[in-house]
């Protein structure tokens, strides 16, 4: 009862900054254009707590946990040809309304970097050192006389800082005879190993066989915890754009795919972990809600963006009922994978399981 209560709390809190940070970027571009915001909401339904600000703007808190939004004037109307009334986002150029929509995702990687610097600097970031903590039985690495607690120092004179460094190296060479250069025991000695080969989401790769899960916390200072949380960012944002390619086009990792249910389950955990933990939780998935409403899908951020660039490309606004055909059809790929998303988070619970055993 403990583990769950705490599950949904974490989810509720966790979201909530999430969605408050996503809904401040539109806000904030909103206003810098001269835009009225008519009201700032946390969750949808009806409101729990609400206050208007002196701008006008009404702010909530709702009472269904699962998203937000910022109401502004014009938007979504239609003129009819008439002039659109100043300070309605109708009224805006086409740059303006690109910018006041695609600054939701923007403010969420915002967020995911400046709470890397903050976690680099004050605790450090976990770094896997490149030393070997296992050798798989025929592999490469065991053909080539590698040893547990091997540290690689560098594979054809390119130094490794870092188990990431390696791997990346050794992807990228498969079936390529390599020379690494080791420390064993104090000394420095050279080995040359021929990589193997695998198949990984329909790339071939290299393979070498063994484990790293040496790691440490290496802490930064300012300039270099900067540095050091926009490649984390970076190489974030790659790995889930990676995920969403194999996804769409490779239609591979569906089944792993999350919904509010598994968020809520791995919010829960974390938060058992301690607070470091959770800001690191909310980091990353800061990162995926930016670059997943980034996604041209109508009623998606995305989606807005494509229809704006659409209309600069034909200089022209999209038909109303081309737009109303693919509203629809997003909110059908959206309430689909909510329903993907929720079927797997039952089935690794075990309610799927379960239903099937009662019903033999």
């Amino acid at each position: 009862m403990t583990d769950t209560i705490r599950a949904i709390l974490s989810y509720i809190v966790d979201l909530g900054i999430l969605v408050f940070f996503h809904e401040l970027g539109h806000y904030l571009a909103a206003r810098s254009q001269g835009v009225v915001v008519e009201a700032f909401s946390i969750g949808f339904g009806p409101a729990l707590l609400s206050w208007k600000a002196k701008s006008g703007t009404v702010w909530k808190i709702s009472a269904l946990p699962l998203g937000g939004y910022v109401k502004m004037q014009g938007w979504g109307e239609a003129n009819n040809g008439e002039p659109a009334p100043p300070g309605s986002f109708s009224a805006c150029s086409l740059a303006s309304k690109a910018l006041i929509v695609a600054a939701g995702p923007i403010a969420n990687l915002i967020l995911a970097f400046v709470l890397f610097v903050g976690l680099f600097m004050s605790v450090g970031q976990v770094v896997v050192q490149p030393v070997l903590s296992g050798i798989l039985p025929h592999s490469p690495a065991a053909l080539a006389d590698l040893q547990t607690g091997d540290r690689v120092l560098a594979v054809d004179a390119q130094k490794i800082g870092n188990f990431s460094q390696l791997q990346n190296i050794i992807m990228a060479h498969p079936d390529t005879a390599v020379t690494m250069t080791l420390e064993r025991h104090g000394q420095t000695l050279t080995r040359q190993v021929t990589l193997g080969d695998m198949t990984e989401d329909g790339t071939r790769i290299g393979r070498l066989g063994v484990v790293g899960a040496e790691s440490s916390l290496h802490r930064y200072s300012p300039p270099g915890a900067v540095v050091a949380a926009a490649q984390e960012t970076y190489s974030e944002s790659k790995m889930m754009l990676a995920g969403l390619y194999r996804l769409i086009v490779h239609h591979q990792g569906l089944s792993q795919l999350a919904g509010p249910l598994g968020i809520a389950q791995i919010s829960g955990k974390v938060a058992a972990m301690g607070f470091i933990s959770v800001v690191n939780l909310i980091a990353l998935l800061s990162i995926n809600l930016g670059l997943i409403n980034l996604v041209p899908i109508p009623v998606l951020d995305g989606g807005h963006l494509l229809f704006y660039a659409a209309e600069a490309i034909y200089r022209r606004p999209i038909p109303a009922r081309a737009q109303d055909i693919g509203l629809r059809f997003g909110i059908a790929i959206i309430l689909s994978l909510f329903f993907v998303t929720t079927l797997n988070d039952l089935t690794r619970l075990g309610a799927v399981s379960w239903v099937a055993h009662l019903f033999g």
